[in-house]
């Protein structure tokens, strides 16, 4: 039989709590893009898709990505987006889909309005760090034609323009402070 010192079963069970309690403030912040009204049918991933909590409905929210954006809740088509983004691979939805971003994006995220890919911001890159927002794609982008392409009218516009993730964004409540240029 092997015995453990107290010690090692105090350390054992420390880590795990530990860890227990860092998965479950990463279900939080990833349930907080989420309406309340979806919260308990979700199903809850980290970035890496490693389940964390599996759910009953068509959304998977997931923390925000460090340094870029925020905590997002996506449907279907979204998914497949994601997916087709991280890989940088071209995009066109089947149908329409939505995206729930209402904690908004975290004080060191946001994203370029015009660089899919951009990281940080930049004097020419049109940052922008929204609030509490809905992301819609269309499975054909001449329903984008005539809706602003600029974060500046303070309602629905187009973000990523003429590229495969182009999507619009709906803002539903106060912008964040805007990140400053580094």
């Amino acid at each position: 039989m092997i015995r453990l010192a107290p010690t090692a079963i105090a350390l054992a069970l420390l880590a795990t709590t530990a860890a227990a309690e860092a998965e479950e403030a990463t279900i939080e912040e990833a349930l907080s893009a989420a309406p309340p009204q979806l919260r308990d049918e979700v199903t809850v991933r980290d970035l890496d898709g490693t389940l964390l909590r599996e759910g009953d409905g068509d959304f998977v929210c997931m923390p925000a990505p460090a340094g870029f954006a925020g905590p997002m809740c996506l449907d279907g088509p979204w998914m497949n987006w994601f997916q087709a983004y991280q890989a940088q691979e071209d995009f066109t939805p089947s149908r329409i889909g939505i995206s729930y971003m209402l904690a908004g994006d975290t004080p060191d995220g946001g994203a370029s309005n015009i660089d899919p890919y951009a990281r940080t911001p930049t004097a020419d890159n049109d940052w922008v760090v929204e609030g509490p927002h809905v992301m819609i794609i269309v499975p054909d982008d001449a329903i984008l034609e005539g809706l602003p392409e600029t974060p500046a009218t303070d309602g629905p516009y187009v973000m990523w323009p003429d590229t495969p993730y182009a999507h619009i964004m709906l803002p539903v409540d106060a912008r964040a402070e805007q990140r400053a240029i580094e």
